[in-house]
């Protein structure tokens, strides 16, 4: 989304971060390779204005950030999004979006920190650029589904070649999606908390506020 000079965000409202009248909230990061699709991502499905940390890229990236298959990329997140959507009257996610290059890959912690689970996007012309994001999840043992974002003119393989390309277990979603498409994306999020609930992350019998697989 584009803002002119006057409405750019300088951070999320109040209103924004305050409870909803829903039941539960749970923190979810958009994570992968550089160009790949977060900010659309976060953007797209988000029910309030997001907060982008877009910056021009300059110069200085010259050499350092890898424009391989995004050769038309003027823009850069440089430190997270931040979105919201409401699934029903039982759950709300908070979406984050991490940067992409290496060389901001330090404020990673920080923006995964307390996630309940992760989904981690794919550009099928640039599948090594998703191990890093992987890595550190399985590093710091949160779960996540896979969304291969199908752009345009983009490499088309089987499901089962990607999920050997990518040596993703059976038990790890991978699924296909548009991330400009709000519809696309919401069903990306709601395969994730269908995982998160098979994962008992989503249940507990001690907790009274316990979302229903039926609801999602």
């Amino acid at each position: 989304m584009d803002y002119n000079d006057s409405e750019l965000p300088l951070g999320p409202r109040r209103e924004d971060l305050l409870p909803t009248s829903t039941e539960r909230s749970v923190k979810v990061v958009v994570v992968g390779g550089f160009g790949v699709g977060k900010t659309t991502m976060v953007g797209s499905v988000s029910e309030i204005r997001p907060l982008t940390t877009e910056e021009t890229m300059t110069q200085a990236g010259v050499g350092v950030d890898d424009l391989s298959g995004v050769e038309r990329k003027t823009e850069t997140t440089v430190a997270m999004d931040f979105g919201r959507i409401t699934l029903n009257d039982q759950l709300v996610l908070y979406l984050f979006g991490t940067p992409g290059q290496q060389r901001f890959w330090f404020l990673w912690n920080g923006v995964i920190a307390g996630a309940l689970g992760a989904v981690v996007l794919v550009d099928t012309r640039r599948l090594a650029d998703s191990f890093p994001a992987m890595d550190r999840l399985e590093q710091t043992g949160v779960p996540f589904v896979v969304a291969v974002n199908n752009f345009p003119g983009a490499p088309v393989h089987p499901v089962a070649d990607l999920r050997s390309a990518l040596d993703l277990p059976a038990s790890v979603p991978l699924v296909n999606c548009d991330a400009r498409r709000l519809d696309s994306s919401r069903d990306v999020l709601l395969t994730l908390m269908h995982h998160l609930y098979d994962l008992h992350e989503l249940r507990d019998p001690q907790d009274p506020v316990t979302v229903s697989r039926e609801a999602l």
